[in-house]
């Protein structure tokens, strides 16, 4: 992707993307140091919001949490399953791009009723029913997103949530190297071929590790190439999907554990005629999209090179990126 190719500049899909690499060269580590008190003190931290509010931010926070062995005890579900669980020894944190998506407002509304004093919330616009519902809210940077499909938001909400973990175990995050890497990857030229492949597959499965990359990648497929798609945890794709899958089908696995390679061909593409490409620190047995690896934000990347991916597969099908005919831009206002 480029600013200076008509076919690219004319869509703020893109040129949110684009901004990204900027969002986490500027992030302030320090935003969220009382909040990092309070749930250090609490001892469990809660993260809901709905679709790409949640998906990627709360998961990476988990799988990084895990990573680095964090004692902090950490869940996520959406906000109405939520209303139904005894949240009062937990931090809750929201996450709404506009503040006014109805769930979490309504879950936010509910906990401060019964003076739960460890509400908390971010989003992209002051002023907001989630701000008026939390204890405390973080405002971000990024601004007001034009498109349909949230981007720029989703990386910098995950952020906010790391910098928690960064404020309470002093943990290391290279912002500097990601925005480099989330540069490079957004703007790289990714080979015909597996573009292809996937503009031709009629359904795009995404398979990797539960941090939430790949399956917003599943999310954004649908909102970017009007394609059906699905999300294959860890090694799901070799553990019995294979009885529906047909030749032609695709599948995009982020970072494949190399032990779990051979039988994936053997399996899927021999055996099927599945096609398999690969989004990876280096290259693999299958058609790959090699990123830069830079440690703990490497999720970070991994999803913009998806997104990279996706957009060269949506103008290939001529899709207008910006306005589905269906998907709204707030799912669910209250």
């Amino acid at each position: 992707m480029n600013l200076t190719d008509s076919k690219y500049n004319k869509f703020a899909l893109v040129n949110e993307m684009l901004e990204t690499p900027e969002i986490i060269r500027k992030f302030d580590w320090t935003q969220t140091a009382s909040m990092a008190d309070a749930i250090k003190k609490c001892g469990r931290l809660f993260m809901t919001g709905e679709g790409s509010s949640r998906i990627f931010p709360a998961k990476n926070m988990i799988y990084t949490a895990m990573k680095i062995g964090a004692d902090l005890s950490m869940a996520t579900d959406g906000s109405i399953q939520a209303r139904e669980y005894d949240l009062k020894d937990w931090a809750v944190f929201g996450v709404s791009n506009s503040g006014m998506t109805k769930e979490i407002v309504l879950l936010l509304s509910m906990l401060a009723e019964q003076n739960h004093q460890n509400r908390f919330s971010m989003t992209a616009n002051a002023g907001t029913r989630i701000v008026d519902a939390s204890n405390e809210s973080i405002i971000l940077s990024c601004g007001k997103e034009d498109a349909v499909a949230a981007t720029k938001s989703v990386v910098e909400s995950g952020l906010v949530y790391l910098s928690i973990l960064k404020n309470i175990y002093g943990t290391d995050f290279n912002a500097a190297a990601a925005a480099d890497a989330a540069e490079q990857v957004l703007t790289a030229e990714i080979d015909p071929e597996i573009i292809k492949k996937i503009a031709d597959s009629p359904i795009i499965y995404f398979a990797g590790r539960n941090n939430g990359a790949a399956e917003e990648l599943r999310l954004k497929t649908n909102e970017i190439t009007r394609k059906k798609s699905d999300y294959l945890e860890g090694t799901y794709l070799l553990h019995g999907i294979e009885e529906v899958m047909n030749a032609g089908e695709t599948i995009v696995v982020i970072e494949p554990y190399e032990s779990e390679m051979a039988k994936m061909k053997e399996l899927l593409v021999d055996r099927i005629g599945v096609n398999i490409v690969a989004i990876a620190s280096k290259q693999t047995i299958f058609p790959t999209f090699v990123i830069p690896s830079v440690g703990l934000l490497d999720p970070a990347i991994q999803l913009m090179a998806g997104w990279n991916l996706l957009i060269q597969v949506g103008i290939s099908l001529g899709i207008d990126l910006d306005h589905p005919t269906r998907a709204r831009k707030i799912g669910n206002a209250i």
